[in-house]
């Protein structure tokens, strides 16, 4: 017989992508809510002075009458390899990546070093609520391995994928046409759909592909039309230009991947700054995901995430607007929390003369996450058969938070907007992952019988 387990506290999910400040119908708040869990799924959700009376005997109840209960954040973009690039020094994407990226990712070819750190960037993840995850791994299909056996032993859904890069890079990097496909096919077959994981197929970007390995990164998504891809865009003017030079028959950035039949509604596309009129009408066509990675477009320098206009708040003759998502982009983004990347995602809004409100902001990384990768039947909401990925939240975790939170009456928008300019994984009071919790900080626990 399966165990019953809960959590109490303060429960807060997401019914609808909110319309902005104050949009109180875009969510559910219990102020003393309890989630119950079986086979780690949620099974029942409700106030606490109703389901506690109807909880098996001693069932264990993990309580947080402080704290926020949230669903576990979702990273839509980040690199499993470039772990020990994070703030690196003075370059701009191009150089970036010649002079700290290719560099470190060529360890990778060990299998043991590669087991090593997935085993430390998955429990870094986890230590700042991020549950799920969309992973590029570096060239070496053994990167893909570790991080998929890592995430199966821990219970975590993710996405991930070997990168395919024949060109552009160092040799020990570079993989062909051929072995890209048989090796992204291998493992495609082995873990697309195991248990929670899910395979991406991964060209880095136009740069580092020839024509022939796009063509087989078509033939793999025509093949498996239920995988990922993952892919960079438009991040970088330097970029931009030297796409241009090598693909003079293509009309844009986009086109290139689109000739190759590498949009859709499973394609996630990172950065997607410097987007033409054009681009943006075919990626709102096809359904193609905008994932906006804020620390990583300042740090780099690449430019702002025009994150209304592709929305279509300012277009408004788009329909239907660009599907967007957020996330880290780890290692030029300098930081695994999802709450510090809201943050700058706030500011990032501000120096565009509009703003990013604190429901939209935790909306983005739950629930609108979850969609964005078709993931929203599992993960992304507190409800009756959902995974119970969730993950605790103290806006009070440092000196400065508490002091701000004496000004806060009972506004929830208010806290969500502190842990998002204020948080980091120090806010991060425990993560779930199916019930389990698999992260606390330390002298947390508070357990009790129902």
């Amino acid at each position: 017989m399966t165990a019953t387990t809960a959590l109490r506290g303060r429960l807060l999910s997401f019914l609808a992508a909110p319309k902005g400040v104050g949009d109180a119908a875009s969510y559910h708040y219990l102020p003393d809510g309890v989630v119950v869990v079986e086979g780690g799924r949620i099974i029942r959700v409700g106030p606490a002075a109703e389901i506690l009376p109807t909880l098996p005997a001693g069932t264990v109840v993990d309580h947080y009458p402080d704290d926020l209960i949230l669903p576990g954040f979702i990273d839509a973009h980040l690199h499993f390899p470039q772990t020990q690039v994070i703030a690196s020094y003075g370059a701009q994407l191009l150089e970036w990546l010649q002079k700290y990226t290719f560099v470190a990712e060529q360890r990778y070819a060990d299998p043991d070093f590669a087991e090593r750190q997935a085993q430390w960037f998955l429990a870094e993840l986890l230590a700042n609520g991020t549950t799920t995850a969309a992973v590029y791994g570096s060239v070496h299909p053994q990167s893909a391995e570790a991080f998929f056996a890592e995430s199966e032993r821990l219970g975590t859904a993710m996405i991930a994928g070997k990168v395919m890069m024949d060109r552009h890079a160092p040799p020990a990097l570079l993989d062909t046409a051929q072995s890209s496909y048989d090796d992204s096919k291998r493992l495609l077959q082995r873990w697309h759909g195991r248990g929670r994981q899910r395979y991406a197929i991964t060209p880095r970007f136009a740069i580092t592909s020839t024509e022939a390995q796009l063509e087989t990164a078509g033939a793999l998504a025509r093949e498996f039309p239920d995988a990922y891809v993952q892919t960079h865009i438009a991040e970088n003017r330097k970029e931009i230009e030297t796409v241009k030079e090598l693909f003079p028959d293509s009309r844009d950035y986009l086109d290139v991947y689109d000739r190759y039949g590498l949009l859709g509604p499973k394609t996630l596309f990172g950065h997607c700054i410097h987007l033409e009129e054009r681009e943006r009408q075919r990626m709102a066509e096809t359904g193609s995901v905008a994932v906006f990675c804020p620390t990583s477009n300042l740090f780099i320098g690449s430019g702002l995430f025009p994150l209304r206009e592709l929305q279509g708040r300012e277009l408004a003759r788009r329909d239907p607007p660009i599907r967007i998502a957020v996330a880290t982009d780890v290692g030029g983004g300098t930081s695994y929390s999802m709450l510090r990347t809201l943050g700058e995602g706030y500011k990032v809004q501000q120096l565009q003369g509009t703003n990013l409100s604190a429901l939209e902001a935790f909306h983005l990384v739950t629930a609108g996450n979850a969609e964005a990768l078709g993931l929203e039947q599992e993960i992304g909401v507190i409800a009756p058969g959902r995974f119970a990925d969730l993950v605790v939240l103290d806006a009070r975790a440092t000196a400065a938070m508490a002091h701000r939170m004496e000004a806060v009456d009972g506004d929830v928008e208010e806290e969500l907007f502190i842990l998002m300019t204020l948080g980091d994984d120090r806010s991060v009071k425990a993560t779930y992952v199916q019930g389990r919790r698999v992260h606390e900080r330390e002298g947390t626990r508070s357990r009790s019988p129902a």
